[in-house]
């Protein structure tokens, strides 16, 4: 667990938005996101766990996520399907300096020349601030990972300075390691889940339903995204609901 439960009414004090009924479904997704061990539908569970494996220490959190951990709509497990982690670390260099002896495979050749510094400086000074090795192939499957810093992940929690893993943490995930030294993480692990509800009801009605909340909850990383509008599918987020609604629930 983040942290131990806190009510709604402690985020939204008298908030006519907020009936009863609306409080527990809030209240149920929030403490949904904050499980660590969530049921796994598309790929089993200790799947997972051997990728971290083959993959340096040194993380101070670890999730899978994406239609190869959940099932969206429209999609099944296949051998072709890709498995998504996003791992943080507190020493990028260090981190891809040991991933290049482990798995040098995983990276692209002329970026593996340029070294683990250099990997690092693309990695935290551009986009989102997270390198991606994606389509490695791994047993059945296949895996994409991102790596982020630790502070660079500290920054999207608390502030949205991207909305990248903020966003992907609002919607199902499987938090498979995460460093519990770290009160800081908690804590802010704990605030973009308690943004993400403000934001999101601040753009439904005085009374809907729990579909329409959680397509809120999960539409706020897709807002504004250019891929919305050209290459992604226009569903996504409906997918994602309609698929998962008993994890969003909790």
């Amino acid at each position: 667990m983040i942290r131990s439960p806190v009510l709604l009414s402690k985020f939204l004090p008298n908030h006519k938005n907020v009936l009863p009924s609306t409080q527990m479904l809030c209240q149920g997704w929030y403490n949904t996101r904050r499980n660590i061990h969530e049921d796994v539908i598309q790929k089993d569970y200790p799947y997972f766990f051997r990728v971290l494996e083959s993959l340096p220490k040194n993380r101070s959190l670890a999730f899978a996520y994406g239609s190869g951990v959940f099932k969206q709509a429209g999609k099944a497990w296949t051998k072709n399907s890709m498995s998504d982690f996003i791992i943080a670390t507190p020493d990028p260099v260090t981190w891809h300096a040991q991933n290049l002896e482990l798995n040098p495979h995983h990276y692209p050749t002329t970026i593996r020349l340029l070294g683990p510094k250099f990997i690092s400086y693309l990695q935290t000074n551009f986009g989102a601030k997270i390198y991606f090795n994606t389509l490695i192939p791994f047993e059945d499957g296949l895996i994409k990972y991102g790596v982020i810093s630790t502070s660079d992940l500290m920054a999207d929690l608390e502030n949205w300075t991207t909305l990248y893993v903020s966003g992907r943490l609002h919607k199902p995930v499987n938090i498979l390691e995460q460093d519990q030294s770290l009160p800081e993480l908690r804590l802010g692990l704990a605030s973009n889940l308690t943004s993400a509800l403000h934001a999101s009801l601040l753009g439904l009605p005085e009374k809907f339903t729990p579909e329409e909340l959680y397509l809120q909850l999960a539409g706020l990383s897709y807002s504004g995204d250019l891929r919305m509008l050209v290459g992604e599918d226009k569903n996504k987020v409906q997918n994602i609901v309609s698929a998962q609604m008993s994890l969003f629930e909790g």
